[in-house]
C-alpha cells in the first residue's frame, strides 16, 4: 500500500510527499520500485505562504476559533526525506534514480527474504531487522568469525543498551563452538544477577558448565567459577610497562633484573638493600615504590606481603594458563573487576592477552592457526587501552589481529578518543543511540557505509535499538536488539532457544 510519492531529490537523497492519513517514521525502510530507502529526516511542507500560515496559526492559538483550510489534505503534508541504500533487484548500491511521482511503500517481510538465501556456519546473531519502530520477524546475522577478527565497536552513550547488547551475543555465542570470548566486566553484571526474584545472567545458559569460566575474587560454589588470583612470578617487566611509566633507566634495571632472576625478578627487586646493590640506588627506590603500589605488595622483615585481592607470591601460578586453555576451547571466559583497581584490571587482560598472542603467532608460524577457534576481547570503555600513546597489546590486536584469528569487541562513550585508524579497523560497528555530536561525528567517519545523513537518526535510536554498519552487510541495518532477560526466561521454557540462522549480505 502506498504511502507517499518521490517528488523531488537526487540519486544521494529522495524527498518523499506523505500521503494523508499515514505516517512515515525516522529510520523507516521504505521501497520506490525496486530501490530501498530509509528516511532520515522529516519536514512539513505545504501550497500556501508563510504568511497565510502564520494568519492562520495565530488566529487559532488567539482564540478565534478554528480557521476552515480549501483543500487542507493537498495543501499542506509532510516530507519524508530518504536515502537509497540498497537494489532489491540486482543487489548492492542503486545506479539510478526511483521513478519521478512514482508511489512509495512500506518494505515488508517478502522484499527482504533476499537475506535468508545463504547460510553462515560460524553465524553472530544481532537482532532483528528494524523499519522505523516497526521490528521485522528477520532475524540478522552475520558472519561470526570474519566479524569477530575484524573488530567490533558498540558505542552509545549510558542507557541506550550496550550492556543488554553485549549479553546477547556472549549468550548465542555460548550455543556455537567457534570463539572463544574473555570479558571484562567492571560491574559484575554478566555471569549473575537478580532481577524480580529471578536469577539471569550467562550462568543461566543450558551449556554454561561446559562454556562459561568465571573468574572473581569471591568465586561461588560452581563448577564454572574460579578465583581471580595471580601469582607475581607470571609478570614481566613488559607487562608493567603497559599500566605504568617508566623511564629509560628503570626499564634497562627491570630487563636486567628479569634477564638475572627470571620469574623471581619482582621478589628480588622489592626485597633488596638499595645502598647494598649495585644497580643505581635511585633507579631501585623508584622501582620498589612503583610496583609495590601496582600490585598491592609490601616488604615486612625482608619479606614480600601481600595486600591485595589479586596478587600472590603463593598462589594463583596456573591462573593465567586456565584462561588461556579455556578460550581455545572456545568458553566464554567472564572476569569480574568490580572489586580491584582499574590498573590491575588492565595489568591482568594484558597478560592474557598477551600470552594468546604469543601462542597464535606461534600456531600460525606452524600451518595449524586454521584449526584453531576465534578469540576475542571484550573491553568496556575502549579508550583506556585503545587511546594514548603508550603501547599496548590490544593496540597491537587492533592493527595486526585479524592475521592471527584475534578480535577485539570494543564498548565505549567517548568513540571520539579511539584513534582513527584503530576506529577504522573495527568492520563492524553496531551503532547504538548518541547525542554527542562530535561522537557521532567520530562514529560516521569511520564506518563501512555512507553514514552521512543518519546522524539525526543515531541520535533519534531509543534503548535497544540500532544500526549495524559492517563491511559484511550490503548496507547500513537497523535492528532492534532483543531483551536479554527474555532470552533467558525463553530458555527456561524451552530448554534451548532456537531460530532461523539468517545472514545479512
Amino acid at each position: 500500500m502506498s504511502v507517499g510519492v518521490v517528488v523531488s531529490g537526487g540519486f544521494d537523497e529522495v524527498v518523499i510527499r506523505q500521503k494523508s492519513g499515514e505516517r512515515i517514521e525516522i529510520g523507516e525502510l521504505l521501497k520506490a520500485g525496486d530501490i530501498l530507502l530509509q528516511v532520515f529526516d522529516l519536514d512539513y511542507g505545504s501550497l500556501m505562504s508563510g504568511t497565510d500560515i502564520e494568519r492562520i496559526g495565530g488566529m487559532q492559538v488567539e482564540g478565534y476559533g478554528a480557521t476552515s483550510i480549501y483543500e487542507e489534505k493537498l495543501r499542506n503534508y509532510v516530507l519524508a526525506r530518504a536515502k537509497p541504500i540498497y537494489d532489491l533487484r540486482r543487489g548492492g548500491l542503486p545506479k539510478y534514480v526511483p521513478r519521478f511521482l512514482g508511489e512509495v511503500e512500506r518494505v515488508t517481510e517478502e522484499d527482504l527474504k533476499f537475506i535468508s538465501e545463504a547460510r553462515f556456519r560460524k553465524p553472530l546473531y544481532l537482532g532483528k531487522v528494524r523499519s522505523g519502530s516497526r521490528v521485522l520477524d528477520i532475524p540478522v546475522y552475520v558472519d561470526g568469525e570474519r566479524a569477530l577478527t575484524h573488530h567490533i565497536l558498540i558505542p552509545a552513550t549510558t542507557g541506550r543498551g550496550k550492556s543488554n547488547l553485549m549479553k546477547v551475543l556472549l549468550w548465542n555465542l555460548m550455543d556455537q563452538d567457534y570463539a572463544g570470548v574473555l570479558v571484562l566486566d567492571p560491574h559484575n553484571e554478566y555471569y549473575s544477577y537478580t532481577r524480580d526474584g529471578k536469577t539471569y545472567g550467562l550462568s543461566q545458559h543450558p551449556r554454561a558448565d561446559e562454556k562459561l569460566l568465571y573468574l572473581t575474587t569471591r568465586p561461588p560454589a560452581k563448577k564454572n567459577a574460579a578465583s581471580l588470583t595471580i601469582n607475581v612470578r607470571n609478570i614481566r617487566p613488559w607487562h608493567l610497562s603497559e599500566i605504568l611509566d617508566f623511564s629509560d633507566a628503570q626499564e634497562q634495571t627491570m630487563a636486567l633484573l628479569y634477564r638475572n632472576y627470571r620469574d623471581g625478578w619482582i621478589e628480588r627487586l622489592l626485597t633488596m638493600d638499595p645502598e647494598a646493590t649495585s644497580y643505581d640506588q635511585r633507579t631501585i627506590v623508584a622501582l620498589q615504590r612503583k610496583i609495590s603500589y601496582a600490585l598491592d605488595l609490601e616488604v615486612k622483615d625482608g619479606k614480600v606481603i601481600e595486600r591485595g585481592k589479586v596478587f600472590s607470591l603463593s598462589r594463583g601460578l596456573s591462573t593465567i594458563d586456565d584462561v588461556v586453555r579455556a578460550l581455545e576451547d572456545a568458553r566464554i571466559v567472564v572476569m569480574d573487576t568490580s572489586s580491584i583497581p582499574e590498573r590491575v584490571e588492565i595489568l591482568i587482560a594484558g597478560m592474557i592477552a598477551e600470552r594468546v598472542f604469543r601462542r597464535y603467532s606461534s600456531y600460525k608460524e606452524m600451518g595449524e592457526i586454521d584449526d584453531k577457534p576465534v578469540i576475542s576481547f571484550v573491553l568496556e570503555e575502549a579508550p583506556r587501552v585503545l587511546a594514548g600513546e603508550r603501547a599496548t597489546v590490544f593496540g597491537r590486536i587492533a592493527r595486526e589481529g585479524r592475521k592471527f584469528k584475534l578480535g577485539i569487541i570494543a564498548i565505549t562513550q567517548l568513540a571520539s578518543l579511539i584513534p582513527r585508524e584503530l576506529l577504522a579497523n573495527m568492520n563492524t560497528k553496531i551503532i547504538l543511540g548518541n547525542e554527542m555530536k562530535a561522537e557521532r561525528e567520530a562514529i560516521i567517519g569511520s564506518a563501512s557505509q555512507d553514514l552521512s545523513r543518519h546522524s539525526t537518526m543515531i541520535a533519534s535510536l531509543n534503548k535497544g535499538e540500532a544500526i549495524v554498519s559492517s563491511i559484511f552487510t550490503g548496507f547500513a541495518v537497523p535492528i532492534m536488539i532483543d531483551e536479554f532477560e527474555k532470552l533467558v526466561d525463553g530458555a527456561r521454557g524451552k530448554g534451548e532457544r532456537k531460530g532461523t540462522l539468517v545472514p545479512l549480505w
